[in-house]
């Protein structure tokens, strides 16, 4: 079948299932399927596929109208530039957590510095950094052993080599180390939110989108503990849900930090939320 037939069909077959992006879904499965960007997709759609390839697509087509992300049927996903491998133990990178990489980068000079990346998944938010400032020297941690290697794995691909990833739940294996800067995306979805039964967020993994206490509980913990792993005038970045910004202000104005703000997404929501160790 020409492949400009076969994109119409599945990309039907997806609107019918609900998919938000059917026709860009479509596009993604079958350059993946043959190797292909997706501008190929365009000039070649003359192109017949089939045999093995073709029933590929197709699996992959009533994978995803099943629901199931596209990041993990194609085990990519990019972020900040960087192609990410991707995989049911770790989150999927969203355009969202940019802004955190952002913060981060407009706050910290280009010098050598020591960064801290908690709850890592994929490395995404690491490996950002680390891209960007050669210089510093990014940790990135994870309680689950899958991640660690997911995200060591992205970053040898990529050639990042100032990022080195390593087992930890949350401060547990850090003892007695500082960082200038520490960064975290964690749980912060309380257990009914309704998004858990949307899209994408079905497959991924419970634990790295659920915290007690209406979402609450990790940020809390982190604004708590993070103040014994930084460094004097070092900051704490974290990434939170639209409505949990003055929730975490309040929190780091608690626990001592000074400098605290909020900052928001490109969709003019409050996203991250950051403080200053005082000393």
């Amino acid at each position: 079948m020409r492949v400009d037939r076969l994109l119409r069909e599945a990309a039907a077959r997806l609107a019918d299932a609900g998919s938000p992006t059917p026709r860009l879904d479509a596009e993604v499965l079958l350059g993946h399927v043959l190797g292909r960007e997706r501008s190929w997709l365009y000039t070649w759609n003359d192109h017949c596929v089939e045999g093995f390839a073709r029933a590929r697509f197709a699996a992959l087509i009533a994978a995803r109208a099943a629901g199931e992300p596209v990041a993990y049927l194609t085990g990519e996903r990019e972020f900040w530039g960087l192609a990410l491998g991707t995989q049911a133990a770790t989150l999927i990178p969203r355009p969202d957590t940019e802004c955190l990489v952002e913060t981060a980068l407009a706050l910290m000079p280009a010098t050598p510095r020591r960064i801290l990346d908690l709850g890592t998944g994929s490395g995404a938010i690491a490996l950002a950094l680390a891209s960007e400032r050669p210089a510093w020297r990014v940790v990135g941690v994870d309680r689950i052993a899958e991640a660690v290697a997911l995200a060591s794995a992205n970053a040898r691909r990529l050639g990042i080599a100032n990022a080195e990833f390593g087992i930890s739940d949350w401060f547990s294996a850090l003892a007695g180390r500082r960082f200038e800067l520490i960064v975290a995306n964690p749980p912060y979805l309380a257990a009914d939110d309704p998004h858990l039964e949307c899209g994408d967020v079905r497959f991924e993994p419970r634990s790295a989108l659920v915290a007690g206490d209406d979402g609450l509980a990790d940020l809390r913990y982190l604004v708590e503990a993070a103040h014994d792993y930084l460094t004097a005038n070092g900051w704490l970045l974290l990434e939170h849900g639209m409505a949990q910004g003055e929730a975490v202000r309040e929190a780091l104005h608690r626990a001592g930090y000074v400098d605290v703000a909020t900052r928001a997404d490109l969709a003019g929501l409050s996203r991250v939320s950051l403080g200053r160790r005082d000393g």
